[in-house]
């Protein structure tokens, strides 16, 4: 089973805004990203489009940090 919060890669907290229902309305950081399709296509089938990969593991860390003001 798998918890909207969390990574289904690796188990640490997703940071997704839309899994929380206190931040829900706000735009998520995946959607200021580019993830490559070939991270996702490496999950296993039974781990896809269950919960929101963190960014460690989405491999987008450096395009967050470059973001940021």
């Amino acid at each position: 089973m798998t918890t909207p919060t969390l990574c289904p890669a690796c188990g640490a907290r997703n940071d997704c805004t839309l899994a929380d229902p206190r931040t829900v309305d706000q735009a998520c950081w995946c959607y200021s990203v580019s993830i490559d399709p070939a991270v996702l296509e490496a999950l296993p089938e039974a781990l896809r489009n269950k919960a929101c990969l963190c960014p460690r593991c989405a491999q987008v860390d450096e395009q967050l940090r470059r973001a940021q003001p």
